[in-house]
């Protein structure tokens, strides 16, 4: 078996995100063979299992063997962390690594973990960006969602790449272990492909949809106002849209609750009121302009 096809790296320095299992172990194992790349390999230790030390020691050696720079950290999330916050902890420490070295990060998504991604975020209600949520972006580089699990483990099988398995992938209290060892097997290779031409049209769609609403902020009297009867008119669901994409290109984080609040708040408050948002931030309602503030 040849090495597996991968979305390719322009030439340059990356962190690769390595755990120790088979999808990471095989990623690494592809992108060593490249020399144009210049490769740091990052591992997080969440503190969740005993046995998480051996994980680290496998990627430890396994980067020596492949004379690759080395860079590690561990917190002690302890083993009721939940997978949120396990996934926050660990994106915070690549994203330091990232700056640190001015690299982009490199993780090994896969196929099915788009899969896994899109039923999960359908259950969660997370709306029309959940479907596809699951890509590459310009500071993290996914190159192995179009390849399955199934190719990931026989790559590994034929070019002799050991990994080590998380005992917790085994736990089903874990709605996502639970989606991929009893919801994805059940699909079948019809309805995998069904699916995955059903995340790449909401992709298309959503990438058209942001498309319009960075024309219609760019419309605005500046990048940290609105104008106020232009929002109010605009249907409820609409203007939802509207300030996520508003509140997204201030960086400013948010929820469901809160955009729910603040949507509210823009189209029914008195000129003079103050709400708070997120971030340090407030959104002023004007007579003629809905705007953020600084606290």
């Amino acid at each position: 078996m040849k090495s597996l096809e991968l979305a390719s790296l322009a030439p340059g320095k990356y962190i690769v995100a390595v755990s120790g299992g088979v999808d990471s172990m095989v990623l690494l194992d592809i992108l060593a063979r490249q020399k144009e790349l210049e490769l740091i390999v990052a591992h997080f230790n969440h503190g969740i299992r005993g046995d998480a030390d051996e994980d680290e020691e496998l990627v430890r050696q396994t980067a020596t063997a492949k004379n690759l720079a080395y860079i590690y950290d561990k917190v002690r999330l302890g083993a009721g962390a939940s997978e949120a916050t396990a996934r926050h902890a660990r994106y915070e420490f690549l994203q330091r690594a990232a700056k640190e070295h001015g690299a982009k990060i490199v993780t090994a998504h896969h196929e099915d973990d788009v899969l896994e991604t899109a039923i999960l975020n359908l259950l969660r209600g997370t709306g029309r960006k959940g479907l596809s949520s699951l890509q590459s972006t310009e500071e993290i580089i996914r190159p192995l969602l179009a390849v399955s699990k199934e190719k990931i483990r026989a790559h590994a099988q034929t070019h002799n790449v050991a990994w080590r398995e998380d005992s917790t992938n085994a736990d089903e209290t874990y709605l996502r272990n639970y989606v991929r060892r009893n919801v994805v097997p059940r699909l079948g290779e019809a309805g995998r492909a069904k699916l995955l031409e059903k995340i790449a049209a909401a992709k298309r769609l959503n990438d058209e949809i942001d498309a319009r609403l960075r024309e219609e902020l760019a419309a605005q009297p500046n990048a940290r106002a609105l104008r106020k009867s232009w929002f109010i008119e605009l249907p409820y669901g609409v203007s939802l849209e509207v300030l996520a994409a508003f509140l997204r290109a201030n960086n400013v984080g948010f929820d469901k609750k809160t955009l729910h609040r603040l949507v509210v708040a823009a189209k029914t408050q008195t000129p003079g009121k103050r709400i708070d948002a997120n971030d340090g931030r407030q959104l002023y309602v004007g007579k003629t302009e809905v705007k953020l503030t600084t606290l």
